[in-house]
């Protein structure tokens, strides 16, 4: 019976998106997609959100690029411009969900410097019982030990447990450690699989 839901930040919660601050910097969207491809990579914000610090990353960044210094420092001098602000009507839905008995915590990769400007300003973040940031604890998603991490952490088993993320890879990696995976692909949708998933469990107790 799933009692739990855990829920990823950016994509779910929150509407991150770096376009939000360089789409409008460079005037061309197609210019700033080159950049965040080609410069200021997936990869290279997601070893901030494992836990690297900041300005070691971005210093290592502008020596290989130094024709791009005032871009690459903007990415994390401005960061909060890319946030879009919350996902519409998931506050409300995550207070539904609370009030029909389920437990929610939050689980995210997200660098711990960055998460401490968001925090205070998204309401939402305030319904969650507990999270694990993977800044913090220097693991991400889909890394198994970042699973087993919040599990012990919020005291709850795999099989009671629903992990909803925008990314395919962490929706995998919750299914592999026995935690049902949910792909995010909207909140009409979530409210549909976390409703089909409740009906069914009814039908299996009566």
């Amino acid at each position: 019976m799933i009692k739990n839901l855990i829920f990823d930040y950016g994509g779910v919660l929150l509407d991150w998106n770096p376009h939000y601050l360089y789409d409008p910097y460079f005037g061309d969207v197609d210019k700033a997609e080159w950049f965040l491809t080609h410069i200021c990579t997936y990869e290279w914000n997601a070893q901030h959100d494992n836990g690297r610090p900041i300005a070691e990353g971005t210093a290592e960044l502008i020596a290989e690029y130094p024709e791009w210094k005032k871009e690459i420092e903007l990415y994390y001098g401005d960061f909060m411009k890319m946030m879009g602000g919350q996902i519409p009507g998931m506050e409300e839905y995550v207070k539904e969900l609370k009030a029909k008995g389920f437990r929610v915590f939050g689980l995210s990769n997200w660098s711990e410097e960055t998460f401490a400007l968001v925090r205070p300003v998204y309401p939402i973040l305030n319904l969650m019982e507990d999270m694990v940031i993977s800044g913090i604890e220097k693991v991400m998603k889909p890394d198994p030990r970042i699973f087993q991490l919040a599990l012990q952490r919020f005291g709850i088993k795999a099989e009671e447990t629903a992990f909803i993320d925008d990314n395919p890879n962490n929706v995998a990696g919750a299914n592999a450690f026995g935690i049902t995976g949910i792909l995010f692909e909207g909140k009409e949708k979530l409210e549909d699989v976390i409703h089909r998933i409740a009906s069914q469990e009814i039908c299996q107790k009566s």
